[in-house]
């Protein structure tokens, strides 16, 4: 498969169909969920401004590499590791072998992912049925509905125990795990262009629509405006904290994507007309965006919900926000399309995470899509109903190693192993003018070794993505 001609294969049929599917790949939870309660926890600007700097650097190097690696292969992570040990060394097993980790760091964090997306899809139904609001404003009520759907086992014996006492799928989440990954999998089957292009054409201009209506409704709520001091407050004290600058960069990492997967095989979709760098700059543009709205609809909610805007935390949207949402005039209609916002960001993200192990199949197998699909999914579902007790632990798990280390790899087999003039010209093919000349330079060292730290300060601190 990976010596395809492009028209050989399925892919995007325009530029904003890739663009919309690469932002809706980094558009998810890390935004909608993660981002707010950082700018929250660190203190507005204080956390805002290395945030911005990070995702600067990494969308001029990480992204643009990502994107030029796969469509200079022709293939997702796998055939595009081979392809460059096999232009330096002549042999192409150990770079594929290589691959492979990046895959399996897709597959793992989409099998997360597919039980917290149970989570999203039953709460876009509570909010559309009108259940969500009638939890009211107690707070054992809204937290113990989010215990019966999110519930943790500490032992192996205690998740067996909650298995055969409220059967496999009685744990709370495996009914809706299954109506997410369906509609999920029904859009991935219809192909790059007939499913994932066609649904983030709907689904992004949507989110980003409705985000901006909730964020101007919240805006004119008394009270909304201490949520925006916070988050244009700056304590300069808080600059000189490196916590910070690692959370901000962790959190800046993990919103754009930069995996060596997802990036990876979109851009094997992508004709050789396509300029890189302008994509690039447009999916960190829009991803900031998203993440941006996210706060700026989720904090001053908290302050108009007479709540302090630093009192968040990581229950703030499945627990928290449901509490002040319920009791603002209209939260049944806010609460309703905050997790419609949620939902459309859900599917986006977790459609790019499968589809690294379905091409995958695809390539190397020489299945057809929907075997592939089919298969992916099934494995999917099925572990993913048995890590239910151990959501947590799982993706800290991905996140802290698996997702850093396909990224340094990725970075090393287009910077260290690739040829120079082979990755620039990778780069430049199609672009209107050629990369700007610092591009290789951040890339090979400041992106490289930022990636490195990445997976070495996240296994300190325990998470920083």
């Amino acid at each position: 498969m990976s010596n395809q001609t492009l028209e050989q294969r399925d892919g995007f049929k325009s530029k904003w169909g890739f663009i919309l599917a690469c932002i809706g790949s980094a558009v998810g939870m890390g935004n909608i969920w993660r981002f707010p309660i950082m700018v929250s926890k660190f203190g507005g600007l204080t956390f805002l401004i290395p945030y911005f700097i990070f995702v600067v650097l990494i969308g001029a190097t990480g992204v643009i590499e990502e994107f030029a690696l796969g469509r200079w292969a022709v293939a997702g992570p796998v055939g595009a590791f081979g392809k460059c040990t096999e232009e330096r060394t002549g042999k192409k097993t150990v770079g594929e072998a290589i691959g492979a980790i990046p895959i399996i760091g897709s597959m793992m964090l989409a099998i997360g992912y597919t039980v917290v997306m149970g989570w999203i899809f039953k709460y876009c139904w509570m909010g559309i049925s009108g259940s969500l609001y009638a939890l009211g404003t107690e707070m054992p009520a809204i937290g113990g509905a989010f215990g019966a759907t999110a519930p943790e086992a500490a032992t192996l014996g205690e998740a067996i125990g909650m298995m055969t006492s409220n059967g496999i799928f009685g744990i709370g989440n495996g009914v809706w795990q299954i109506v997410g990954l369906v509609v999920s999998l029904i859009i991935m089957a219809m192909g790059v262009a007939g499913g994932i292009e066609k649904a983030n054409k709907v689904m992004m201009p949507a989110l980003f629509f409705l985000f901006l209506a909730l964020g101007v409704y919240i805006a004119f709520l008394p009270g909304s405006s201490d949520g925006y001091k916070y988050i244009f407050t700056l304590n300069p004290a808080g600059l000189l904290n490196p916590q910070v600058w690692i959370f901000a960069f962790g959190q800046a990492f993990f919103s754009l994507s930069i995996a060596g997967n997802g990036s990876v095989i979109y851009g094997s979709y992508l004709p050789k007309n396509e300029d890189l760098p302008s994509s690039a700059r447009n999916v960190a543009l829009f991803d900031t965006l998203a993440a941006l709205l996210a706060a700026f609809v989720i904090l001053p909610a908290m302050a108009a919900g007479g709540v302090e805007p630093s009192a968040g935390g990581p229950g703030l949207m499945f627990v928290y926000l449901v509490n002040v949402f319920n009791g603002m005039p209209g939260g049944r209609i806010v609460g309703m399309i905050f997790f419609i916002c949620v939902l459309f960001a859900g599917v986006s993200s977790i459609v790019n995470l499968y589809e690294a192990p379905v091409a995958f199949l695809q390539e190397k197998l020489h299945l057809k899509r929907i075997p592939s699909v089919a298969i992916i999914g099934v494995i999917g579902l099925v572990v993913s109903i048995m890590i239910q007790p151990w959501t947590s632990q799982w993706m800290d798990l991905v996140s802290i190693y698996i997702c850093p280390l396909g990224a340094l790899l990725a970075g090393i087999m287009f910077f260290w192993v690739l040829k120079k003039e082979t990755a620039l010209d990778a780069v430049n093919e199609g672009g209107k003018k050629e990369v700007f000349k610092l591009f290789y330079p951040l890339g090979k060292y400041v992106f490289c070794i930022a990636s490195l730290l990445a997976l070495v300060l996240g296994a300190m601190y325990g998470g920083i993505g």
